[in-house]
């Protein structure tokens, strides 16, 4: 409940102040009123520290009229000079160790950006440069050896930089060096944004993404200007200085240029009005120019009461102190401009919280109601329409009256653009005199970030209560007197089109492009029926368009928006709780076979035939899938975020990118038996290693350097998806993928053909039965089924992630089936090693066993032909047959 008191109370002081604006803009017969105090100088009254340079205690003592932080000044090469607020200080660094020293700022925002909420910091001053050496202008340490912030100077340029040691990062923004003339030099920094750096109140290069770095910064805590923080560096700048301000949060745009015009002395308004001087206080700069009071015109007007209270609608009383009488052309522009540039200042007061959407939508529903009253009360023509219309930072906008009669066969507003709003000729009356407002909002959208569904009266919105709604386009607005004949229902004529481009950010763009999101937009306006701004869809229908714009009709006229609610797509319980019994299942299987087959290669390695390379590779894919596969049914009991998960998934990224590479190796060792011979044995063996168990591990270490904290921030303790850091086993994967098909396919080619063979020798007509079997036991040791994988992206191709978990999950299974189980290799081996365990256990020694020759490998039998099965060799070296004893 106070919360909730609060925030109406804010609505209200918000809304008071703007109509106390616009209220001493209709004051009659141009008396001069109270001047308004400039909102640079509200900007620069929420500075954390604030030094003028002008207050010099004998030259060498700085004071902070702000934060209350004194510093003090390194040398006596310095001058009291013209500054570009009030004085300066001139730093003469050729002639000795002068620098301004504010003071040691261990363990804050200030030399520590780590320790910046999210609001960021700002800092700001004037600089005049007398020379092109090397030099520091502004610089900060941090609290160890690498956070802070520097402004650098060299021959060839200039450049801002932060960097902060924790993450090894730095944001670096390149400027222009001024000339020996004032320039102003304002700086942002926040973790979400980075590094911003505007240049005489205009935003001029940034950093957003920074970039890892060895640069430690420097080791000490101080804030210096005219040298570099580190104690040892006695390099000193030859320039002059003014006007040192910080703020412990970044400043939006619109308050840098307030601050900015406020410091050179420009005046608010641009109207030619009377004017009234005033003398900045003694905590802010002196303003050159004078400032400037509200154009004043009108006639006997009421202010609007004190004694109002916060519940009470104070736009009504307002409305009422408007003027009742016919408003000339030149005054109704002059007022329309001022009262615009009054709520230009409401949204720019720092009081104002960025999820301010009540408060948002009671201005807009003033500024559509004064702008009402205005084009009702403004002087009329007979026989001709009267036009008043133009730009400010807030809208453009529209007024027009037009004489009874009129014939009026279209309306656009916009006139020109891709965003506009439209009422055909059928829809006016034109019985009687009818006026017209247009609006078109340019920031207003950027207010409506995260609207609560539930708080809609939208109902295909609220069927995802949990996923915030944002406005996706600007904000337009048509209001016409008297209302326009539309269509009662939708499918009728004639109806209002609106025609809106998305305004989408970065992070909106990614969301609409991820696949595994569902996007809905909807034609929404705000209601006021329930006297505060709901959206609402409610007689409009969105009837065409795609991700970057959208047309509407609609059945009634108001302000219009396009809403984009993101949903991620997800399974039902069903599908989730088949899909998880699957992979444990499958798993599970698999462990248990990987287990045998391991076992199994490891008694018969005593076997000449398994003692091959082939069997090496089988094993070491079989131990990396089997370790990776107990790894992900133990990594489901961590928490996100813990260090036992971010250890998990370093271990897990490890062994299924050595499973993937096991993978490649027996598909480069595949070609080399069937396609082309290359190398020896021994050299063979060599890379191979390198490639099963090496690769991977490079991969990871490079992938832990670069992004640790992607590391165990998803469930099941996997690599995060938000900032590309899954790619680094994605795109191994999918290497391993592409070229393990390129394989297949070679070697599918070879078997088709020798099967053809076989048919003209042998008459066997099973060719295409054979390759089949021939792929199939070929898929489990490639990995190619999980091509599957990527095609499973949402649950458009539920098969695919039904078929992906079935094969995956049971890759073991396979592998022990088709590799041990079903191997004419392995069951001979295991039979001659079962013949001798049983000889040894009989003591029988001296009996003559057969030797187990190259004929029993390769499944033949003394005084029998060959089998058809020996024609898969390529040629007569023996070291070229194919593991396909299972066909």
């Amino acid at each position: 409940m106070h919360v909730v008191h609060f925030q109406k109370t804010m609505e209200f002081c918000l809304r008071i102040h703007l109509f106390t604006a616009f209220i001493s803009c209709i004051k009659v017969y141009a008396q001069v009123v109270k001047p308004v105090k400039h909102p640079g100088l509200q900007v620069l009254a929420t500075a954390s520290h604030y030094w003028p340079l002008d207050a010099v205690d004998g030259i060498h003592e700085l004071w902070d009229q702000i934060g209350n932080r004194p510093g003090y000044i390194n040398g006596t090469n310095i001058n009291i000079v013209e500054g570009m607020v009030n004085k300066g200080i001139f730093l003469d660094g050729d002639n000795g160790g002068t620098f301004l020293h504010f003071g040691n700022y261990q363990n804050s925002c200030i030399s520590d950006p780590t320790l910046c909420g999210p609001e960021g910091i700002t800092f700001s001053f004037f600089w005049k440069n007398h020379e092109a050496q090397s030099r520091f202008a502004v610089a900060s340490g941090g609290k160890v050896i690498s956070n802070g912030f520097s402004v650098f100077t060299n021959p060839f340029g200039g450049y801002v930089e932060f960097y902060t040691r924790g993450n090894n990062h730095r944001w670096k923004a390149d400027i222009k060096v001024p000339g020996p003339y004032w320039t102003h030099i304002l700086f942002t920094w926040t973790k979400k944004d980075g590094l911003k750096v505007y240049i005489n109140g205009t935003f001029t290069a940034g950093d957003t993404d920074g970039s890892v770095s060895d640069n430690y910064g420097d080791p000490y805590p101080d804030l210096v200007i005219g040298t570099g923080n580190n104690r040892a560096y006695r390099h000193y700048v030859t320039g002059a200085f003014d006007e040192f301000v910080i703020w412990e949060r970044a400043l939006s745009p619109i308050q840098i240029s307030h601050y900015y015009n406020a410091a050179i002395g420009q005046a608010i308004l641009s109207v030619t009005t009377p004017r009234v001087s005033k003398q900045a206080t003694s905590t802010a700069p002196t303003v050159r120019a004078t400032e400037v009071s509200p154009p004043v015109v009108s006639s006997h007007q009421e202010e609007v009461r004190s004694s109002q209270g916060p519940e009470s609608m104070p736009d009504i009383g307002f409305l009422k102190a408007l003027p009742n009488r016919t408003i000339p052309h030149n005054t109704a522009n002059n007022l329309t401009q001022a009262f615009l540039k009054s709520v230009e200042e409401v949204l720019s007061s720092p009081g104002l919280p960025e999820q301010s959407t009540p408060v948002v939508s009671g201005l807009i529903e003033t500024v559509d109601r004064v702008m009402e009253h205005m084009v009702t009360n403004l002087e009329p023509s007979p026989n001709s329409l009267i036009s008043l219309g133009g730009t400010s930072f807030v809208a453009d906008y529209s007024l027009m009256k037009f004489p009874e009669n009129f014939n009026l066969l279209h309306y656009r507003f916009p006139t020109q653009g891709k965003n506009y709003i439209s009422v055909p000729g059928e829809a006016f009356t034109m019985q009687s005199q009818t006026t017209i407002v247009g609006l078109f909002y340019h920031n207003m959208h950027n207010y409506y970030k995260e609207i609560s569904p539930v708080k809609t009266r939208i109902n295909e919105a609220a069927d995802f209560k949990d996923h915030k709604i944002q406005v996706a386009s600007c904000l337009i607005s048509l209001k016409v007197e008297p209302l326009p004949a539309l269509s009662v229902n939708l499918s009728g004529a004639p109806l209002i089109k609106i025609v809106l481009t998305h305004v989408l950010t970065k992070e909106q763009q990614d969301q609409v492009l991820n696949q595994s999101n569902k996007v809905f937009l909807y034609c929404a306006f705000l209601d006021y029926s329930s006297n505060e701004g709901v959206w609402s869809n409610e007689g409009c229908v969105r009837s065409e368009g795609n991700m970057t714009y959208s047309v509407c009709l609609c059945n009634h006229l108001t302000n219009f928006a396009i809403l984009m609610q993101v949903v991620p797509l997800k399974l039902t319980t069903g599908h989730r709780v088949a899909l998880s019994t699957i992979g444990y299942v499958g798993c599970s299987i698999s462990i248990f076979c990987l287990a045998i087959t391991l076992v199994t290669f490891a008694v018969l390695s005593s076997v000449s035939t398994i003692r091959n390379q082939r069997y090496h590779i089988h094993a070491n894919l079989s131990f990396a899938i089997l370790v990776a596969e107990i790894l992900l049914l133990i990594s489901a009991r961590f928490d996100p975020g813990t260090l036992p998960c971010k250890v998990m998934a370093v271990l897990l990224h490890f062994f299924f990118l050595s499973a993937f590479a096991w993978m490649l190796v027996e598909g480069l060792h595949l070609y080399s038996m069937v396609v082309k011979v290359f190398g020896s044995e021994g050299s063979k063996h060599f890379y191979y290693y390198g490639i099963g168990w090496g690769s991977p591990l490079v991969i990871c270490v490079v992938s832990m350097t670069s992004a640790l904290d992607s590391y165990g921030e998803t469930d099941n303790c996997w690599l995060s998806l938000k900032n590309g850091a899954i790619w680094a086993f994605v795109a191994p994967a999918l290497f391993v993928i592409v070229v393990n098909i390129g394989i297949l396919i070679s070697v599918t080619r070879i078997i088709s053909r020798i099967s053809g063979e076989n048919y003209k020798v042998h008459g066997d007509a099973n060719a295409v039965k054979l390759t089949a079997k021939a792929v199939a036991v070929l898929l489990p040791i490639l990995g190619i089924s999980w091509i599957f994988g990527v095609l499973a992206v949402n649950t458009h191709s539920l098969p695919f992630l039904y078929i992906f978990a079935v094969f995956n999950s049971l890759q073991g299974f396979f592998v022990f089936l088709f590799h041990c189980l079903l191997n004419s290799e392995v069951r001979a081996a295991f039979k001659h090693k079962t013949k001798v365990w049983s000889l040894t256990s009989s003591s029988i020694r001296n009996i003559n066993v057969k030797p187990f020759n190259s004929d029993i490998m390769n499944g033949n039998k003394e005084g029998v032909t060959p089998t058809k099965l020996n024609t898969w060799d390529k040629s007569t070296n023996s070291a070229n047959r194919i593991d396909l004893s299972a066909v």
